[in-house]
């Protein structure tokens, strides 16, 4: 199969004047690799994004810097995202030697079906999605799969060491750690009820009866003035 071509062209603006660039429909990057002194370089964006979904991080492209005709092959290094609108603002190159070992990470795929969580028993969780691996540069592959058909009861797993790939690759990887597990569901705790105080019948009675004495009191307290002062205003016999 043959490698996709990219055309570049060597970079002289640098530092934050290569705005300008991204301003124009170009990315800034840069190409590393041993025995090579570094190069800034400048590439058609749309060029690089058509590309970059076919080979990803792993799959070797033909660079081409100018006008040359000659092509070296080279691997999607670093790759800086604008967080905020998800757009690459950079990209590294590294060259490198068709006939000695490179490392790139992978992801790692899904594939078939879990009975144990197709059935509700459990949740299908997958802590590791991706993995560093080491191989010849054309013999590194784009993805890695995890085949979860025998995930049937609660606790069962998925491991590094299960992971099945061609003997000219090597994963760098824990071979125990996880790749994919069918976990519990977790139980929803139910809200308690509110605790209602209960009502004694005795004592709202006896509030009521207290209310009630308090309120004949205070009548009793407001009509007592009133009748002495009807005593006062009643005229006195005079003494014959």
């Amino acid at each position: 199969m043959a490698r996709p071509k990219l055309t570049v062209d060597k970079r002289t603006i640098t530092g934050r004047k290569v705005k300008t660039l991204r301003h124009e429909g170009l990315l800034p990057g840069n190409l590393y690799g041993q025995n090579i002194k570094s190069q800034a370089l400048k590439l058609d964006y749309q060029d690089f994004l058509t590309i970059f979904k076919k080979t990803g991080e792993s799959g070797l492209i033909d660079l081409a810097i100018g006008k040359t005709k000659s092509t070296q092959p080279v691997l999607v290094g670093d790759i800086q995202i604008d967080p905020v609108t998800d757009k690459i603002l950079h990209v590294d190159f590294r060259q490198v030697d068709l006939t000695k070992k490179a490392q790139v990470t992978v992801p790692i795929e899904l594939v078939g079906e879990a009975p144990g969580a197709e059935e509700g028993e459990g949740i299908l969780i997958q802590p590791l999605s991706e993995v560093e691996v080491e191989a010849l540069p054309e013999k590194l592959p784009d993805h890695l799969e995890a085949d979860i058909s025998s995930l049937k009861e609660i606790n069962d797993a998925i491991r590094v060491t299960d992971l099945e790939v061609d003997k000219e690759i090597a994963i760098l990887a824990d071979k125990e750690e996880v790749v994919a597990k069918l976990e519990a569901p977790t139980e929803e705790e139910e809200e308690p009820a509110p605790v209602e105080e209960p009502t004694v019948i005795g004592e709202e009675a006896e509030e009521e009866d207290g209310a009630e004495s308090e309120e004949g009191k205070e009548e009793e307290s407001e009509g007592k003035p009133e009748e002495k002062s009807s005593e006062k205003e009643k005229p006195q016999k005079k003494a014959n």
